[in-house]
């Protein structure tokens, strides 16, 4: 069986990818934050253009989905307008940041990642591969260590600034005025030294950091996103990562958004749950157990719907575990470990504990009516005794 088809690169408003409902419009907005503005325009064109549905991304962007090839350049030109496309498409390739959602005005974030896009633009020289990407998680913790990212300017234990390559955790301190060259400095290391792909790749093959990155204490808890209140706002989440744009237009009447790569949005300064159906709003809601991606038909790759599936068996994942179900090895709405993982193939699911979609399955060509049926043994029986 031929596996799925690698792309190596992420789509943007510039470079939509081909899904199978259409093109996939991704767009990165600008410090990962939308006016209400922006946001109603955006809900707007999602619907003239696309299908009415958007995607949330793992890096805190937006999709636009159904677009057909006619309408891309209309779509790219409004967008624009907006302020939610780059003037060119390298523009907007080098422009792969993702910042943390909870920042303050005073805490140098913002500065940050403006001074970061704008290096990242006046650097032309510095060619770095498709899916290279910056992390700026420098509010009161850093939040960001389990999303993305090659290079990261985060805050450390003491408080203090630290620049640090993924896939380790040797640092060298800095300050708001010389973060940006130093992290510009390992990725033209990255480069000099024959890095391709992704820095912790690199890093695992055995490069050694530059001289002046010293071992730092880290905080040993993942940080793990609630949704309600916090003082940057309140915190929603948007089932699988995917709404309708009556959604988007309903939130943008409340306040401006931020984006997150956990599938959620911040409401800017609001205190209280928004009255919107579709949305997450309790902490403890089963749908924040699963992860699954678009699925057939949705997705061209997928080889089974996975969506309505996860929905059912949800409310049968125990408290504190995990369901991703995947339509295909590619694992693109959870590429980590999950306490149970389900991979698509063309005769039904596998099933994968506590591991990824490319580890070996406990059980193989699970149909979907076999998984309805026995969720709880799957979730709570033999196979999961030792999880």
């Amino acid at each position: 069986m031929t596996g799925p088809i690698v792309k190596g690169w992420c789509p943007g408003a510039w470079r939509p990818m081909r899904s199978g409902d259409g093109l996939l419009v991704r767009v990165r907005p600008p410090l990962g934050r939308l006016t209400q503005r922006q946001a109603s325009g955006l809900a707007h064109l999602a619907t003239r253009y696309g299908n009415g549905t958007i995607d949330l991304s793992t890096r805190a962007n937006l999709q636009i989905r159904g677009v057909k090839e006619e309408a891309h350049a209309a779509l790219l030109s409004e967008l624009m307008a907006l302020g939610l496309a780059d003037p060119t498409p390298e523009a907007e390739a080098r422009r792969n940041v993702v910042m943390t959602p909870f920042w303050h005005e005073d805490d140098g974030t913002v500065e940050l990642a403006n001074m970061l896009n704008a290096a990242l633009q006046n650097d032309p020289a510095l060619d770095l591969p498709g899916k290279f990407g910056f992390a700026i998680d420098t509010g009161a913790t850093p939040v960001l260590r389990e999303v993305s990212a090659d290079i990261r300017i985060e805050r450390g234990p003491s408080g203090a600034l630290l620049c640090r390559a993924d896939g380790t955790d040797r640092s060298m301190p800095v300050t708001l005025q010389n973060a940006i060259p130093a992290a510009l400095s390992l990725a033209r290391w990255f480069v000099a030294n024959g890095g391709q792909g992704r820095m912790a790749a690199h890093l695992e093959a055995g490069a050694m950091v530059p001289e002046g990155f010293i071992s730092e204490p880290t905080f040993l808890a993942p940080f793990m996103p609630v949704l309600g209140p916090s003082d940057s706002g309140f915190m929603v989440g948007i089932p699988f990562g995917r709404m309708e744009a009556r959604t988007l237009a309903s939130l943008a009447e409340i306040a401006p958004l931020r984006m997150t790569p956990w599938r959620m949005i911040l409401l800017e300064g609001a205190k209280r749950a928004p009255k919107i159906d579709g949305l997450l709003v309790s902490p403890d809601d089963p749908l924040l157990r699963v992860r699954a991606c678009p699925g057939a038909p949705d997705c061209a790759q997928a080889l089974q719907p996975t969506r309505d599936l996860a929905r059912i068996l949800a409310a049968h994942v125990p408290a504190g575990k995990m369901l991703h179900v995947s339509g295909c090895e590619k694992s693109c709405a959870h590429p980590g470990p999950a306490t149970f993982t389900l991979v698509a193939g063309s005769d039904g699911f596998d099933l994968v504990c506590n591991g990824v979609t490319t580890d070996p399955p406990t059980r193989r060509h699970l149909t979907t009516d076999e998984l309805r049926a026995s969720a709880g043994l799957l979730m709570k029986g033999p196979y999961a005794a030792s999880l």
